[in-house]
């Protein structure tokens, strides 16, 4: 049944994706969080197709912990769920992500309509401007900021290195920072094909004040918290 309702899922993707995308690039010259909006459509319809095909569905704890102004989220990463359902569950925000989604047909296409920070890995201190200089300006744009720290997914019961960059953007911007705890590698792997049904458990921390902290000591804060969290949303059999 898991691998009908997966082939189901699939196929909507197949079908939807590509003339969303297209009308999506209609969408260029409005205001970014315009365009955002429409944008983020696509990802609503996934979730809800999510919720209806594969019997995936979510709760949030913690959502008021949620800032009234843009903070930076940085959130634990174990599937292609988060990236999806964090834009129905969260503010309008932009990711932090490697050029090289931009040039995936479609779908690159529409995620650089959201204004994602795009950034080289490879450029080093060029990369580290760069996204300080976005950085900014997304947030005086009203947008919040969702950086992975650990920079790939991690199958459930594992931890991956936090990297320093989330923080040190944080700091250089004295933007708060919420940090994002969830277990949706349990029912959607990392790079699975076929999904599990089940409920997502997503939980958001309380805001941390980052002008109080250097990049090491705000990503040591994050990492405690996020994998503290995870050993009850993942408990190890």
């Amino acid at each position: 049944m898991n691998v009908l309702r997966s082939i189901a899922f699939a196929l909507a993707q197949i079908l939807i994706t590509p003339p969303y995308a297209l009308v999506a690039l209609a969408t260029f010259p409005l205001p970014r969080l315009v365009r955002y909006r429409f944008i983020s459509g696509w990802a609503r319809t996934m979730v809800w197709l999510a919720r209806v095909l594969l019997g995936i569905d979510y709760r949030v704890l913690g959502a008021e912990n949620l800032p009234k102004t843009p903070a930076i989220i940085l959130s634990k990463h174990q599937s292609a769920w988060e990236t999806l359902a964090f834009q129905v569950i969260l503010p309008p925000h932009v990711m932090v992500l490697k050029r090289e989604l931009l040039w995936i047909p479609f779908f690159g296409w529409g995620l650089a309509l959201t204004s994602p920070i795009a950034i080289d890995r490879s450029s080093g201190v060029r990369a580290l401007k760069h996204l300080a200089d976005l950085g900014r300006a997304r947030l005086a744009q009203g947008f919040w900021i969702m950086i992975y720290p650990e920079g790939t997914r991690t199958p459930p019961g594992t931890r991956g290195k936090y990297h320093l960059g989330g923080a040190w953007l944080a700091v250089n911007c004295g933007a708060p920072v919420v940090p994002i705890a969830h277990n949706a590698g349990l029912l959607w792997g990392r790079k699975a094909f076929v999904k599990r049904p089940g409920t997502v458990t997503v939980e958001v921390g309380s805001p941390i004040d980052s002008r109080t902290h250097t990049p090491q000591s705000l990503t040591a804060k994050v990492e405690e918290w996020i994998e503290g969290r995870m050993t009850l949303l993942c408990p190890k059999s």
